[in-house]
């Protein structure tokens, strides 16, 4: 099973990123994926991105501008009841990276 690493950002670093983190989890193994996921502030996401150890951003809140070097998805679907277009988003991303890796 492919593993890729997901930095799940919100504007506490800790509540909606969690539970985006975990519908990731849940339903990429459907899609055939394996995620783990990191949760943080925005003011941390940039620093965190360019470290290199993450796959693609899931955010609820704005991310600061700056080169993340991954791709970003927008997670409030999942909080306003759009998750089935927001894990659409997610597979869009997980294609294209699979795409890449070959």
């Amino acid at each position: 099973m492919k593993h890729y690493k997901v930095l799940s950002v919100c504007g506490s670093g800790t509540v909606t990123s969690s539970m985006v983190a975990e519908k990731l989890r849940e339903s990429s193994e459907e899609m055939g994926f394996f995620i783990t996921t990191t949760e943080a502030r925005p003011t941390e996401a940039l620093q965190l991105a360019q470290g290199g150890m993450f796959d693609f951003i899931t955010y609820t809140s704005p991310l600061p501008e700056g080169d993340y070097g991954v791709p970003t998805v927008n997670a409030m679907g999942f909080l306003t009841g759009f998750v089935d277009e927001f894990l659409a988003e997610v597979a869009k991303v997980l294609d294209e990276l699979e795409k890449n890796k070959q």
